[in-house]
C-alpha cells in the first residue's frame, strides 16, 4: 500500500464545492487522508504516485543523477515532478521559500504537485478531474514538462500526467461532417516530436511541428499556436489541427472539431496552454513527405558592435527567402569572451542551387564586411531534419521573454534592429533567438477562424531573449534577474515590434504585465466566454492563462 508522507496528520475529508474561495492544500484538515487516497488509488488501477522534485528524485536514486542524466530531457520526462527547466519546480516567492536544488541538503516540495495520476486511459483522467472536484483540489496538467512558463506544475496540486498516452493512428482520409480533410494523424498527448517524425516518415507523410525532441504535439504546443520551420510554407500547427479529444472541467470526455463543440475547438487552437482541459489526443492534417535543403551558418565575433552589424545585415536580407517559403532559426548567444551566431535555414522542395542563390546576397555582404561565416548544406527528407534532435537539454534555470516582429519592422528599421541587439547584449542578455516562422502561409491563413493571436498573421519573426542563473544565486539576485527581463529587456523587443505588440505565449515571460492583450489580442473576450462555459469554476488555471486574472499567482485562491 502506498504511503503518503505528507498526509500523516490529515483528517477525514469533507466534500467541497469547486466554487470555494481557495483550493484545498495538503496542510488543510479537509485534504484527502490516507484512507481516501488509497481507495482512490484502487479505483484507478493503482496509477496514483507521490510526486517529488527532480533534485529529490536524484538524491533518492541509487547512484544519484550524474550530468548525463540530470541534463537529459528524456530522463527528466520520466520523472512525474520534473520539468525541463527546473527553476519552475522551485517556489522562490513563498515565505519562507521552498526550494529543492541539485546539490542542496534540504528539499522542499516547492511548486511540484504532491500527488500525480500516471494516466494511461481517458478514464484515469476523468476520475482525476472528478476527484479534484469532490475535494476542491488544485490540478495541474503535464505531458513532458517542456514548459518555459511553469504552467505544467502547481504547488499542492493533483497532477494529471499524460506521458504514456502514446497511441498514434494514421488516416488516409479524415472526414468531419461532410468534409474530407484528406490524410491525417491522430496523436496521443504523450507523443514527443522526435518519435512522431519517425512514424510519419515511415508512412510517407509529414506534419507541421517543431524541432525539440521532448515537445508533445498534442499538449501546450498546439494550444499555444505551435510554430515550425514549415510554417511559412504550411502554416502554424494550430492551422493544421482538425480535432481534439479532451476531458473538460466537469469530467466529460468531448470531441471538439468544426462540427462538435466548435467554440471549444476554436479556443484550443491558440487560446493558451493548460486552460481548457486535458487533451487526450489531437488529429493533425498530414502532407506527402518531401525533401528539403538544410543550410547552416556559424561564426563567432568579439564585440557587441559586430553583433549589431551582423543583425542589421541579416534583417536587411530576410525577405530574400520569401519566394522559397523558407523557415529559419537565427540565434546569437553570449559565450564569453565571444558571441556566437548560428543560423539554420530550411528550404522545402528546393534544390541546392536555388537555396544557395537565395543566401548568397546575405553571405556576400557578410564577407565584404570582413566576417568569416562557416557554412554547411545538406539535402534530406524533411522528417529526418525536423526530427534530428534526439534529446533536449534540461536541468537548468532559464526564463524567456518574446515579441512577434511584423514585416514593417524589417522594411523600416533594420538599423534599429542592430542597435536593439547591441543594447540587449550590452545589458547582459544571455541570448537572442530569432525564428523566421511566420509570413507566407501563416499570413494567408488569416481566413481561418481560430484563437491564434492575430499578430501572428502580420508577423515576420518570433523573437526570444533568455536569462538564466546558477543554483548558488541568492534569492535577491534571482528576483533582480526576473525583474530585469520584464522591466528592461522585453521592452527593447517591444519597441521594435511597434504598437500593440504580440507575443507567442509558449515562449514568453510569465510576468508579462498585459498578458491578455500581448498573448491573445482581440480574442481575449471571446476566450473568456468559452472559459466561462466549459470551466466556470476555474478548474484549469495557469499563470498568464485565460481566467488567471481572477486568481492569485499560485492559482489557489480566487481574487474575484
Amino acid at each position: 500500500m502506498v504511503q503518503w508522507p505528507f498526509l500523516v496528520n490529515a483528517s477525514i475529508y469533507s466534500l467541497s464545492s469547486m466554487s470555494s474561495t481557495c483550493r484545498t492544500q495538503p496542510d488543510d484538515p479537509s485534504f484527502p487522508n490516507q484512507t481516501t487516497l488509497n481507495a482512490f488509488n484502487d479505483s484507478i488501477d493503482g496509477r496514483l504516485l507521490h510526486a517529488i522534485p527532480s533534485a529529490q528524485f536524484c538524491q533518492e536514486r541509487a547512484g544519484g543523477c550524474p550530468d548525463e542524466l540530470w541534463f537529459n530531457g528524456n530522463f527528466r520526462n520520466d520523472i512525474p515532478g520534473a520539468l525541463l527547466t527546473y527553476n519552475w519546480e522551485q517556489d522562490y516567492d513563498s515565505n519562507p521559500p521552498s526550494l529543492c536544488l541539485r546539490n542542496g541538503t534540504i528539499c522542499g516540495q516547492g511548486n511540484v504537485p504532491v500527488i500525480a495520476i500516471n494516466a494511461t486511459t481517458a478514464l484515469h483522467i476523468q476520475a482525476g478531474v472528478k476527484f479534484a472536484i469532490a475535494h476542491n483540489l488544485r490540478v495541474s496538467i503535464k505531458a513532458s514538462g517542456h514548459d518555459y512558463l511553469g504552467r505544467s506544475t502547481a504547488k499542492g496540486s493533483l497532477l494529471l500526467w499524460t506521458r504514456y498516452f502514446q497511441d498514434v493512428t494514421f488516416h488516409d482520409s479524415f472526414t468531419i461532417g461532410s468534409i474530407n480533410y484528406g490524410s491525417a494523424v491522430t496523436v496521443g498527448s504523450g507523443v514527443g516530436l522526435h518519435t512522431l517524425y519517425g512514424l510519419t516518415r515511415a508512412q510517407g507523410k509529414v506534419f507541421v511541428g517543431g524541432t525539440a525532441a521532448s515537445v508533445v504535439a498534442s499538449g501546450g504546443y498546439i494550444q499555444g499556436t505551435g510554430h515550425s520551420a514549415l510554417s511559412p510554407s504550411h502554416g502554424l500547427a494550430s492551422d493544421n489541427a482538425l480535432q481534439f479529444e479532451i476531458v473538460v472541467a466537469d469530467g466529460s470526455l468531448l470531441i471538439a472539431n468544426s462540427e462538435s463543440h466548435s467554440d471549444l475547438f476554436w479556443a484550443l487552437r491558440g487560446g493558451g496552454a493548460g486552460s481548457w482541459g486535458v487533451i487526450i489526443s489531437t488529429t493533425f492534417r498530414t502532407f506527402q513527405t518531401f525533401d528539403i535543403v538544410g543550410h547552416t551558418i556559424s561564426m563567432a565575433v568579439n564585440t557587441t558592435d559586430q553583433v549589431a552589424e551582423i543583425a542589421t545585415v541579416h534583417a536587411k536580407h530576410i525577405f530574400d527567402l520569401d519566394t522559397l517559403q523558407a523557415g529559419q532559426y537565427f540565434y546569437c548567444t553570449a559565450t564569453p569572451p565571444t558571441f556566437t551566431w548560428s543560423i539554420a535555414t530550411v528550404f522545402p522542395n528546393a534544390s541546392l542551387e536555388t537555396a544557395i542563390d537565395a543566401l548568397n546576397p546575405f553571405l556576400g555582404e557578410l564577407n565584404s564586411l570582413g566576417f568569416s561565416p562557416v557554412t554547411q548544406i545538406i539535402a534530406s527528407n524533411v522528417n529526418d531534419v525536423l526530427g534530428s534532435l534526439t534529446v533536449d537539454i534540461g536541468g537548468t534555470n532559464v526564463i524567456l521573454g518574446s515579441r512577434l516582429w511584423p514585416s514593417e519592422t524589417y522594411k523600416d528599421s533594420v538599423t534599429a534592429i542592430g542597435n536593439g541587439y547591441k543594447e540587449l547584449f550590452d545589458g547582459g542578455t544571455g541570448g537572442v533567438l530569432g525564428h523566421l516562422v511566420a509570413g507566407g502561409q501563416v499570413s494567408k491563413n488569416v481566413v481561418i477562424d481560430s484563437a491564434v493571436n492575430p499578430k501572428w498573421r502580420t508577423a515576420k519573426t518570433h523573437m526570444v531573449i533568455t536569462a538564466s542563473w546558477q543554483d548558488n544565486a541568492s534569492l535577491q539576485d534571482i528576483e533582480a534577474i526576473r525583474e530585469d527581463l520584464t522591466r528592461n529587456k522585453v521592452p527593447i523587443l517591444d519597441e521594435l515590434a511597434g504598437p500593440n505588440a504580440g507575443a507567442y505565449s509558449n515562449e514568453a515571460d510569465v510576468r508579462e504585465p498585459n498578458f491578455r492583450e500581448t498573448f491573445f489580442g482581440v480574442n481575449y473576450g471571446r476566450l473568456s466566454a468559452v472559459k466561462a462555459k466549459y470551466d466556470p469554476h476555474g478548474m484549469f488555471i495557469v499563470q498568464a492563462g485565460v481566467g488567471s486574472e481572477n486568481w492569485d499567482n499560485d492559482g489557489i485562491c480566487r481574487l474575484k
